[in-house]
C-alpha cells in the first residue's frame, strides 16, 4: 500500500504549537541538532534581521523532516541562502532511508526558493555528506568525543601535557561560576576577538540566546581566587550533548591556565549532570583552536558543507584564512574596544 504524500510547510513565527511539534522532532530524530530547534528563526530574524525560511515535511499531519534556512544579502560578502548562518550544523534532519521523499521535497523547495530570491548559491552544513557530485567546503572539522561515566576516568584520559595544564590551573586556585547573565562572559568575548582582529557578535544575540533556550544555554566563567574574571565559555545542552560554542579570555589566562581548567571544569559539570558526548566544535584546519583540541585528546571529523552553485564558479571564502582580509584584521586589532563593538555587529552579521 502506497503511503501518504509529503507536504511541504513554512514554519510561521509565533506559531507556539507548531514550533513545539518542530522542536519534538528534532530532539527525536538522530540527524536533529542543537541548531535545527525553532528558537533560530526568531534569534536570525529578531538580532541580524535575515529572512529565514524555516521548512518542514508533513506526512498525515506528522512531521517527518526540517530544514532550517536563512537568507543573508550582502554587498561585501554575496547572497546566499545557508542552512544555517552563525550554526556550525545545519541542512536537512530526517531519517533519510525512510524518508528519502520527504528530503528530496524539501530540497526541492529550497532550490525553488534559491531561484526564486537570486541567491549565489545555497550552502548545507551538514555532518555527514549528502550530495558528492556538489562542491564542498573542506576547511572545517568538528571534534566530538564520548564524556565517560565517573569524573576522574574523564581527568584520566585527557593526554598528559595537557592534564598537567587542567591541574595548574586547580592549583592556582582558578573557580568556575556558572553566571546567570552574559555581562562577564561578553567582556572576555569581545576584548578576545578583537585581539585576533575579527568583529564581535552583538551582546544582544547572546542575550537573546539565554532568553530563548533557558537552561540550555550556559555560561561558565573561571576566575581567579581574587574574583577576577579569566576566562568564559558559553555553551549548549542537547539531549546528552554538553556543545561549548562561545569563548573568551583575558591577556592573563594563558598563564594561568585558565582555559584548560575553563574547559575541564565544563566536562567535570557536564559529566555530573549526565551527558555523554562533549562536542568540542568546529575549527578550521591548521589553526591553533584546531591544535589545542588534538591536544586534549580529540580527533578531527571532516565537516561536509556542500553547495549548490547558481551565480558563483567556487566555494566561497568568507573567513579570517582569506589572504584578502589580512589588511582588515591588521586594522581591526588598532581600533579601540568601544568602537570595535560599536561597528562590529552591522559587518559580522552578513557573515554568518
Amino acid at each position: 500500500m502506497d503511503r501518504l504524500p509529503v507536504i511541504v510547510k513554512t514554519l510561521t513565527p509565533g506559531a507556539p504549537e507548531t514550533a513545539a511539534r518542530w522542536d519534538a522532532f528534532v530532539r527525536a530524530c538522530p540527524q536533529g541538532t542543537f541548531f535545527h530547534l525553532s528558537p533560530w528563526q526568531d534569534i536570525i530574524e529578531g538580532v541580524f534581521r535575515h529572512r529565514a525560511h524555516f521548512l518542514y515535511a508533513e506526512r498525515a499531519g506528522e512531521i517527518v523532516a526540517v530544514l532550517p534556512l536563512a537568507e543573508v544579502k550582502s554587498r561585501l560578502f554575496g547572497h546566499a541562502l545557508t542552512s544555517l548562518p552563525f550554526c556550525v550544523y545545519g541542512g536537512i534532519a530526517a531519517d533519510a532511508e525512510c524518508e528519502a521523499d520527504a528530503v528530496a521535497a524539501l530540497e526541492a523547495e529550497a532550490d525553488r526558493i534559491a531561484r526564486q530570491r537570486g541567491v549565489q548559491h545555497l550552502e548545507y552544513r551538514n555532518l555527514a555528506p549528502r550530495h558528492a557530485d556538489w562542491p564542498r567546503q573542506e576547511l572545517y572539522v568538528t571534534f566530538r568525543k564520548a564524556i565517560l561515566p565517573e569524573v576522574e576516568d574523564n581527568m584520566l584520559a585527557i593526554p598528559r601535557k595537557q592534564r598537567a595544564m587542567v591541574r595548574k590551573g586547580i592549583k592556582n586556585g582558578l573557580v568556575g561560576h556558572i553566571d546567570a547573565s552574559v555581562d562577564r562572559f561578553f567582556a572576555l568575548y569581545s576584548d578576545n576577538v578583537l585581539r585576533h582582529g575579527t568583529p564581535a557578535l552583538p551582546k544582544k544575540f547572546f542575550q537573546r540566546l539565554k532568553s530563548a533556550f533557558g537552561d540550555a544555554c550556559e555560561v561558565l566563567t573561571v576566575t581567579d581566587p581574587a574574583g577576577k574574571p579569566l576566562s568564559s565559555v558559553l555553551s549548549f545542552y542537547f539531549r546528552d550533548e554538553v556543545l561549548p560554542y562561545y569563548a573568551g579570555d583575558d591577556v592573563a589566562a594563558r598563564d594561568l591556565a585558565a582555559n584548560d581548567f575553563k574547559y575541564w571544569d565544563l566536562m567535570r559539570r557536564a559529566c555530573e549532570r549526565g551527558c555523554k558526548v562533549f562536542d568540542y566544535g568546529r575549527s578550521k584546519v591548521g589553526t591553533g583552536p584546531w591544535s589545542f583540541k588534538k591536544n586534549w585528546g580529540f580527533e578531527p571529523q571532516p565537516l561536509s558543507y556542500e553547495y549548490r552553485l547558481y551565480k558563483r564558479d567556487s566555494v566561497p571564502q568568507n573567513n579570517p584564512m582569506n589572504p584578502k582580509y589580512r589588511a582588515f584584521i591588521a586594522l581591526w586589532k588598532r581600533l579601540p574596544l568601544g568602537v570595535a563593538n560599536a561597528l562590529g555587529p552591522h559587518i559580522v552579521r552578513n557573515l554568518g
